[in-house]
């Protein structure tokens, strides 16, 4: 098969869609792989590392496209690249279809495009293999970011996570309790933060009380329970999810109006749509605006910014799907592999994903 990776368009994206470890497993299978020159510079790996992996380097977006069956992305296709497409293609990458333009939706099914996200593949029992390492990362990430916003110099109020003797930590809001939200209690509690998490799923809720040991305090997320804490927090993290569907509205904009002027919110939920009325897109360049007195900070690909662990994490995840789709073909793969199927969000010119299609539907 022939199989590329195209650098990646997006701003201030540095991961790449496949190391040049992933190049030698699948030369070695009897693929062509071809690497668009500087591709893995922002995750570390040269043109010089592909090469001697069995790769072979081409020099633009348009010959990675024109020569291959299989195309390996870290974001999803974005406007500049549909005129790249060939008919009947694969592609894998985090789509995140359902807060995106539909017209990008619209190309993939024109072009009888096989779009395999990494995102919804999933697990007979509802795990998400591929998500859940960037989902770690993300999470981990989050008290670093909210360390440097609720600085004086970010506008934040300059205080320190962790407080002093005689002076009190913050208070961190946590609404999820999935991979995102408990990585992201658990670091804030080793910061020494208070830290609430709410979710709607009691048994989530309870996992996170057993395995910080009773540190945290948790809630069911009822929309008075959300309002109550978002009242107090110092830091708001959002991170609902709902694989394939836009993120929910959890965070009205009455709510904010409620917040201590300069708290920061942190919405990760923000590649699916957001979880807050007041979210949009930002960048790393300029991550952070301020509405009703707050501070968001909306980047959706904050894991970008620590490029080579995150593509080596995710692909380690996505590795054994990568090798299916090349190895025995993309319908071969994904009649025989019931996770690698709900990954599928639009194939032979149809949406398979329910979740998109309502969304679709609805718009």
């Amino acid at each position: 098969m022939d199989i590329g990776i195209p650098i990646e368009i997006r701003p201030n994206e540095y991961r790449v869609g496949l190391t040049p470890q992933g190049i030698n497993l699948l030369t070695k299978d009897g693929h062509r792989c071809y690497i668009q020159s500087g591709a893995g510079k922002g995750a570390g790996f040269d043109d010089a590392d592909y090469v001697q992996a069995g790769g072979r380097i081409v020099y633009t977006a348009e010959e990675v496209y024109s020569r291959s069956d299989l195309v390996l992305k870290v974001g999803g296709v974005r406007r500049a690249e549909l005129d790249l497409l060939r008919d009947e293609q694969t592609i894998c990458a985090f789509w995140h279809l359902a807060a995106r333009p539909h017209e990008i939706t619209h190309a993939l099914l024109e072009h009888n495009i096989t779009a395999v996200a990494y995102e919804t593949i999933q697990c007979d029992n509802g795990f998400l293999p591929v998500l859940r390492p960037p989902s770690q990362i993300a999470g981990r990430m989050i008290p670093q970011v909210a360390a440097r916003w609720l600085q004086n110099d970010g506008g934040g109020k300059g205080i320190l996570i962790s407080g002093l003797p005689g002076i009190p930590p913050i208070d961190v809001c946590v609404i999820g309790a999935g991979e995102v939200g408990f990585n992201a209690a658990k670091t804030f509690v080793a910061l020494g933060a208070q830290v609430i998490v709410l979710d709607k799923d009691l048994n989530r809720l309870q996992k996170v009380d057993q395995l910080l040991n009773g540190r945290v305090v948790t809630l069911v997320a009822y929309d008075f329970n959300i309002a109550r804490t978002v009242a107090f927090a110092d830091v708001l993290v959002t991170a609902a999810h709902e694989p394939g569907a836009r993120a929910p509205i959890l965070v009205t904009r009455e709510m904010l109006k409620t917040m201590r002027p300069r708290s920061l919110i942190i919405d990760v939920s923000i590649d699916q749509g957001g979880c807050l009325e007041t979210s949009r897109p930002t960048t790393h360049d300029s991550p952070v605006f301020v509405e009703e007195g707050i501070l968001h900070y909306c980047v959706p690909n904050m894991t970008s910014v620590v490029a080579r662990t995150t593509t080596h994490a995710y692909l380690n995840a996505a590795w054994p799907f990568i090798q299916q789709l090349a190895n025995q073909g993309t319908q071969t793969a994904i009649d025989a592999d019931t996770a690698l199927q709900r990954g599928v969000l639009v194939h032979k010119g149809e949406i398979v994903n329910q979740n998109l299609a309502m969304v679709l539907k609805e718009s």
